[in-house]
């Protein structure tokens, strides 16, 4: 699988990409948000001029009563700014709803992200409410609030 932003790329973690993404996720930009996961595995790595810059993941829920699908991100510091998150969210976000036919999508950020949440919001997400100690910074053990965003497939620009 392979998806293309106007960009970036998104393909499949390869076995090469393991050491890039965990110096990645130790990044103090990124640490600030993300805890290094225990496997690579199932993600997307984001590609750039080559390059890969960081990861995407997405989760899909089955019970077609509650069908929709969430997504998580993290791109190394060097390319924060640069509208790079905003095309590979994009890019897996239009693959969830013209491929596997979701129509609701979410994500999650800390509510203190507002890198992300501005990001996000130029895809079409909207705020939901805040969750409440919603995550633990694996640094100092302190919880967090998350902001629930979600985008509904019409919205997706």
């Amino acid at each position: 699988m392979e998806l293309r932003g106007d960009k970036v790329v998104l393909r499949p973690v390869a076995v090469g990409d393991r050491e890039v993404l965990e110096r990645i996720v130790r990044e103090p930009e990124v640490a600030a948000w993300w805890s290094p996961p225990d496997s690579f595995e199932g993600m997307l790595a984001v590609v750039f001029e080559g390059e890969v810059i960081g990861a995407v993941q997405f989760q899909e829920e089955s019970d077609p009563e509650f069908r929709h699908a969430g997504i998580d991100i993290f791109l190394t510091a060097r390319h924060h700014g640069k509208g790079l998150g905003t095309d590979a969210v994009r890019a897996l976000a239009r693959w969830l709803v013209h491929e596997r036919g979701h129509h609701r999508l979410t994500i999650d950020p800390a509510a203190a992200n507002i890198g992300a949440i501005r990001s996000y919001g130029k895809i079409g997400f909207k705020p939901v409410g805040v969750m409440r100690a919603y995550g633990r910074d694996h640094r100092t053990g302190v919880w967090q609030d998350g902001l629930l965003m979600d985008l509904l497939a019409e919205e997706l620009t």
